[in-house]
């Protein structure tokens, strides 16, 4: 291979661990908004670029604003 065709891809840091942030609040739903496709579905970690631990912590803050129904399941897309 051509060390052009070799590309070295930056890792991408948790900005949750950037900002030292312990909790992640549920009642944030601009924040967890960010984490949310359009279509309703949570983004994985290696499209975010969260870490494991505040992965785990963002999926449970987005299921618990989904049940107090803070953030929708689904978006109301119209066709």
């Amino acid at each position: 291979m051509a060390k052009q065709e070799q590309q070295i891809k930056k890792r991408r840091t948790c900005r949750f661990c950037e900002s030292k942030e312990i909790y992640i609040d549920y009642k944030d739903e601009k924040r967890l908004g960010r984490f949310v496709s359009e279509q309703g579905k949570i983004i994985p970690k290696r499209i975010t670029g969260t870490c494991a631990r505040h992965q785990r912590q963002l999926v449970q803050a987005i299921r618990r604003a989904r049940h107090l129904a803070l953030i929708p399941f689904v978006s109301e897309t119209i066709r």
